[in-house]
């Protein structure tokens, strides 16, 4: 009977992967018209971008640098907090607060040593720049307990329009304790207030022993988090393990389901999990099969690619190509390989001067602009 179930999953994934994919790829691509621009060359592993007002970005460098880019030259900023760099650990996202102009805190997830037990985990902090130093820096918080691992550390960072503030922390590669565990960190989607304050309405602050900061739990490795500027919704993305990539729409207290159900199989092959569906636990918005490896997201809502506009556009480490997927309706309708073998690409984001940026590991950041500029 066992085999039966294992069989007949099989069988399901199969016809939900063609489901997911039958759309793909297009003869003619939608990116003919447009080009990528080179503006900040030489960098390793650029994770996190963040636009400042007077157009300058910052760019976290997985290797615990921060660097602000400003008038098309580079400059290493100072004060950082010590970085754990370990595996796929180091220096993770940045964003602004929303209403940067007026607070000037800026927010930045990394790998941190801090605490007991010997290895890391993740951290949140929010500092101000002064000239080319951070000051008045505040740990928000750090998960627990560390690890030796160097595996799925997460992490990304985005603002909700009340003004929350969320981050991912992966499952840290231990998927059989963290995920499914609300009194343990790790494998979970984050709310706080933007000084680190825990929401009296997140979901677990009256459970017992539960981690009073969790708004999502059951994730693997989130790499991708954003606020759906349509709906205000907050949408993640992570990875699975060899296929089952997933987005997912975040909603309050919900159940991911990792790793009790999966699109996805073990690292070569063998079976993880026969069950894609169980009651209580969430279903994706879309998965990927075989997977892609997402890292970064964005909703394109600039005017300066019709083409793109009300879409989403999702970095693709594995295949080296930045990821177009066509909406409609509240659904995924077609799939697009854009820029095809650029690199890996490890972060996009639409940026307030409207054009859309991507950074690729080994290379740089892009600019995507049209062919007529």
């Amino acid at each position: 009977m066992k085999n039966l179930y294992i069989s007949l999953a099989i069988i399901f994934v199969t016809l939900a992967t063609f489901s997911q994919q039958k759309e793909s790829i297009p003869a003619t691509p939608s990116n003919y018209n447009y080009k990528t621009e080179l503006i900040v060359p030489g960098l390793n592993i650029p994770w996190g971008m963040a636009f400042l007002p007077d157009g300058s970005i910052l760019i976290t460098e997985k290797s615990g640098e921060l660097i602000l880019f400003k008038n098309g030259k580079k400059h290493s900023i100072s004060n950082l907090p010590e970085v754990y760099v370990r595996g796929q650990g180091g220096l993770l996202d940045i964003a602004l607060h929303p209403n940067y102009e007026e607070t000037e805190w800026i927010y930045f997830t990394y790998a941190s040593a801090e605490g007991e037990e010997k290895g890391g985990n993740t951290a949140i902090m929010r500092a101000q720049l002064d000239n080319q130093k951070l000051i008045n820096k505040e740990r928000l918080y750090k998960a627990e307990p560390n690890t030796r691992s160097g595996n799925h550390w997460g992490s990304r960072i985005t603002f909700d329009n009340e003004g929350f503030l969320y981050f991912s922390i992966g499952d840290r590669y231990s998927r059989d304790v963290n995920p499914q565990d609300i009194t343990r960190d790790c494998g979970k989607i984050y709310r706080l207030h933007d000084d680190g304050r825990i929401p009296k309405d997140n979901p677990f602050v009256d459970t017992k022993n539960a981690k009073k900061a969790i708004f999502s739990y059951g994730h693997r490795n989130p790499q991708g988090l954003i606020k759906n500027p349509k709906t205000g919704q907050i949408w993640a993305h992570e990875h699975g393990p060899q296929g089952g990539d997933e987005i997912n729409i975040i909603k309050k207290g919900k159940n991911y389901g990792w790793p009790i159900i999966s699109y996805g199989v073990n690292y070569g092959g063998s079976t993880l999990t026969a069950l894609t569906h169980k009651s209580g636990m969430e279903q994706p918005f879309f998965y990927w099969t075989p997977s892609i490896a997402p890292s970064g997201m964005t909703y394109v809502t600039s005017n300066k690619y019709p083409e793109w506009q009300n879409n989403l556009l999702v970095g693709a480490l594995k295949f080296q190509y930045l990821e177009h997927l066509v909406l409609k309706n509240n659904k995924v309708v077609k799939r697009e390989k854009l820029f095809e073998g650029i690199g890996r690409l490890r972060n996009v984001v639409q940026a307030p001067d409207g054009y859309i940026y991507i950074a690729v590991e080994g290379k740089g950041i892009y600019k995507i602009v049209s062919k007529t500029k």
